[in-house]
């Protein structure tokens, strides 16, 4: 090992030097396969006069033969008098175009072969050639958990999968087989839109019978009820409730006439039934999978950004996530299943995408994938196809081209196909508050839904900040509930249902109260929950929807978080609501009783039309309520108009969501979504953000070269190297020539040098622990003794000036995806920055924020020196002109 504690400036001077050796070619360069890439002497590397012979023979500039063209039929169709590409080169081949055809799979295959003489090898001394093969990026086992990919290396690797899959195929079979190759993301997102489809219908169809069935029971007392139906179908040829005869009530079913004794029974039942279905949920998420707690959309976000979390998109996080909504909706609780909808959607497609090797086998297409398969999510939530590829995009998606757009539109329409074909509530409509209003609005309008407008981004400020004091207070030692997170959601159910009952208006499921509060008093056949009173009543109804707009808001904050599923879309859109629809009633109030005010003149011209809809004021409660929790824009804007169905309130829909977002956005820029991602500690860099990046040197913020652990090219046995491992936790390490002369030469993973040490002293090599280790091209080596670890190392890492300063830096960062970047001073390694250390930096000055929760990076109990920088948290103190670079080798 080489740990590099010496000052740098004390190093000899580096010489530009390259482990590249002539490329002469040896007498058993014929001995490596082809691996498909059949370069042929037409092209322009192959007649460079420099990989011919090297230097030191003569140069000729001669035209090479050319051999002759293929017809029309035979670019498709193979003869079989030919000879096949996959078959050994030709000795009219030349040496550079047998070295460019060869990959790290070549090298790997003969350093894994013991020397045999009469194999036909090269001279053991003469390993000059093998430069060419291993060279590059190096090969990858994967990635370990919570750490972040590679983005260039696996587009590098998707391209040549393609370059492959095309040359070794040839004729109409390649064409069907590079067909069958792209067609299989259209396979994985139609099976994922089928499959959300349908279990966003069963959800829908399970949870409101359970929370019908906490204020009664379906009897057959007309021939016609059954008890596995809800109250909608059971008095589905009534119209209204009062007079369902089918539909009894717990109090009414046990016989109990009495008006007090009736209103008690029910009272102690529904908060039964509450408290039960809720803890089901979290025991259901505690017991059998942690990750399908909350919405998951933070932990989304940071997945597509780059992140591994292993497991929070597996078959039993789905299945978990599925039947915990279920119940989780019919607790009643102030939560919504939109947002866990999406987490749903994405593990649908990541089972899917295990079927497919070509997609499954590429970190990178796997998250456009699931970028696409994001949007099926939203859609059968709100029933907002179009909304859905929006919210993926402005909301969700690192990385979104113009090709994942069109795959989410496909995704999401075929969600939305199977919802509507499935019907769930058997009213033909996607989402159970999905309304269509038949008058417009006026100028004077305007002005109320400014004013909805600026209090959604009060309402999402406040949220956003009592959340996350709460989130804090919840992971504190002064939380009686910090070890048992059961015993709080029960208790945060019991306190819900205990303070819903009394109030009509906080009785009903929030689906079923957004759906009355968009409506219009005319269009309610059923005003059970009294909020279309006339008169004097009138100003009751107001009092009670800003006291269950205060108790929902309230209830939302402590309910968000908790270990069960729960989103917060639709609890926002309910808050939104009940202001709006206040607003709405004072306007239809004042309206009425000053018809001839000034600013109601316009209504006057179509007297048979009401001039104000209260409905309409709801509808842009919720959507300025929803941008100021979450700052989204478009997509709110989208699936408000597709909820509605009215083009003309698009546009007091765009001035409330405007002024909500910049209220909101005046006490904080970040959404709920990226408050919790702050909260919990995730490396997420958000490559949207426009935040200024504080304009200081990289050199006094990376990890210095004397606090490195680096690994010398030489010197170094396979003992060492495991002694190494053993000694330091760090995810990978930097290759340097020698200890007194840092010329950096690559970085080698800790993944990767584990694996490679593993493979060469199990039963295939056998190799003692005392067999030399190279990381740089070493002519006299033995390959049959030695172990060279090239082919493993990234031999051409993203590297910076050491003057750079933190801008560059964070935009090399943001726009390529990396997981580290060195530093170097003229070739002499200076200094490595992570993922991770550029995070911590970044998020410096909001001390007690960082990492308080339980999120998926505490790795407590490993002991990890990569905790120094993010996990650990003793060196959040540090001013940015400190060094806080953390020894997390790959982020």
């Amino acid at each position: 090992m080489s740990s590099s504690s010496s000052n740098q400036s004390g190093h000899a001077p580096a010489l530009a030097s390259s482990s590249r050796g002539p490329l002469t070619p040896s007498p058993g360069a014929d001995d490596f396969s082809d691996d498909g890439l059949d370069i042929g002497n037409e092209e322009l590397l192959a007649d460079d006069p420099l990989h011919d012979g090297g230097l030191n023979e003569s140069t000729s500039f001669n035209r090479q033969p050319t051999s002759p063209s293929q017809s029309f039929a035979s670019r498709f169709l193979t003869s079989p008098f030919q000879p096949h590409r996959r078959g050994s080169p030709s000795p009219s081949r030349s040496p550079a175009s047998l070295f460019r055809a060869a990959t790290p799979n070549t090298i790997l295959s003969y350093l894994n072969t013991p020397a045999d003489p009469s194999a036909g090898l090269q001279d053991a001394k003469d390993g000059s050639h093998l430069d060419w093969y291993v060279e590059g990026p190096g090969r990858r086992v994967g990635y370990d958990n919570l750490t972040a990919i590679d983005w260039i290396y696996e587009y590098s690797k998707e391209r040549t999968r393609l370059r492959q899959l095309t040359t070794n195929n040839p004729g109409v079979l390649g064409q069907v087989k590079v067909f069958a190759d792209s067609s299989q993301i259209w396979w994985i997102l139609v099976a994922t839109g089928v499959a959300v489809g349908g279990i966003a219908a069963g959800i829908d169809v399970a949870s409101d019978w359970l929370g019908d069935i906490k204020t009664g029971v379906c009897s057959n007392v007309q021939d016609g009820g059954k008890f596995y139906l809800n109250r909608a179908f059971c008095c589905w040829e009534t119209n209204t409730f009062a007079v369902c005869r089918d539909w009894r009530t717990w109090a009414d079913a046990m016989g109990i006439g009495s008006a007090f004794g009736s209103f008690v029974v029910e009272y102690l039942l529904f908060t039964c039934f509450s408290v039960l279905f809720a803890s089901c949920a979290s025991l259901l998420v505690i017991k059998y999978s942690p990750y399908a707690k909350q919405s998951g959309i933070p932990e989304i976000k940071t997945v597509l950004g780059g992140f591994v979390i292993r497991h929070f998109l597996g078959a039993w996080t789905l299945v978990i996530k599925s039947l915990g909504l279920c119940l989780a909706v019919a607790s009643g609780m102030w939560l919504g299943k939109e947002g866990p909808l999406v987490h749903v959607a994405c593990c649908c497609a990541n089972v899917f995408m295990k079927l497919f090797d070509g997609i499954n086998g590429n970190e990178a297409r796997k998250r456009e994938t699931l970028s696409a398969a994001a949007a099926s999510g939203i859609s059968v939530a709100f029933g907002a196809p179009i909304g859905g590829v929006l919210f993926s995009l402005e909301q969700l998606s690192y990385y979104f081209p113009d090709k994942t757009m069109w795959a989410a539109f496909v995704c999401a329409m075929v969600a939305a196909v199977t919802l509507h074909a499935s019907d769930p509530f058997r009213t033909g409509k996607l989402v159970l508050f999905q309304v269509a209003y038949r008058s417009g609005w006026h100028a004077f309008e305007l002005v109320p839904f400014a004013v909805i407008g600026i209090i959604g981004g009060l309402y999402g400020a406040m949220f956003i900040k009592l959340n996350m004091k709460v989130a804090a207070w919840r992971s504190s030692k002064s939380n009686p509930f910090l070890n048992r997170p059961l015993l709080e959601v029960a208790a945060v159910a019991l306190l819900t249902a205990l303070i819903s009952f009394p109030i009509t208006f906080l009785r009903a499921q929030s689906s079923e109260l957004v759906e009355y509060l968009f409506a219009e008093c005319r269009d309610l056949e059923d005003d059970y929950l009294g909020l279309c009173k006339a008169g004097i009543a009138n100003t009751g109804v107001i009092f009670i929807l800003l006291i269950s707009a205060f108790i929902g808001f309230c209830l939302a904050v402590i309910t968000f978080g908790l270990q069960i599923p729960a989103g917060i879309l639709l609890p926002s859109m309910a808050v939104g609501a009940l202001y709006g629809r206040v607003v709405g009633l004072v306007m239809e109030v004042w309206q009425q009783n000053h018809p001839d005010f000034i600013v109601f003149r316009a209504c006057a011209i179509e007297p048979d039309i009401p001039c104000v809809t209260p409905g309409t004021y709801a509808v842009i409660g919720a959507a300025s309520a929803l941008a100021g929790a979450t700052r989204m824009t478009v997509s709110i804007v989208v699936i408000m108009f597709e909820l509605t169905g009215a083009l003309t309130y698009v546009l007091p829909i765009m001035v409330a969501v405007m002024l909500s977002k910049w209220v909101g956005d005046a006490f904080g820029k970040r959404g709920i979504y990226e408050s919790w991602i702050h909260f919990q500690g995730y490396p997420f860099l958000d490559n949207k953000d426009d935040a200024p990046v504080p304009d200081v040197p990289v050199a006094g913020i990376m990890t210095r070269f004397e606090d490195l652990v680096c690994i010398s090219s030489t010197g170094h046995t396979i003992s060492t190297l495991q002694d190494l491992l053993r000694e330091h936790r760090f995810r990978g390490f930097p290759v340097i020539s020698a200890t007194h002369e840092a010329t950096l030469l690559g970085y080698i993973s800790r993944t990767e040098l584990l694996f490679a040490l593993d493979s060469a002293t199990s039963n295939t090599r056998n190799l003692p622990a005392e067999t030399r280790c190279f990381f740089q091209h070493t002519p006299l080596a033995d390959p049959s003794v030695t172990l060279d670890l090239r082919p493993w190392m990234d031999q051409t890492p993203i590297s910076l000036s050491a003057r750079s300063n933190l801008q560059i830096t964070n935009d090399m960062f943001q726009k390529l995806g990396l997981r580290y970047i060195l530093f170097v001073d003229r070739g002499v390694l200076a200094g490595l920055m992570t993922k991770k250390d550029l995070w911590l930096v970044l998020n410096e000055g909001e001390d007690g924020k960082v990492g308080r929760g339980t999120g998926v990076l505490r790795e407590e109990g490993e002991g990890r020196e990569d905790e120094a920088g993010l996990l650990g948290g003793h060196r959040r103190g540090l001013s940015l002109g400190e060094s806080v670079g953390s020894r997390d080798g790959e982020g």
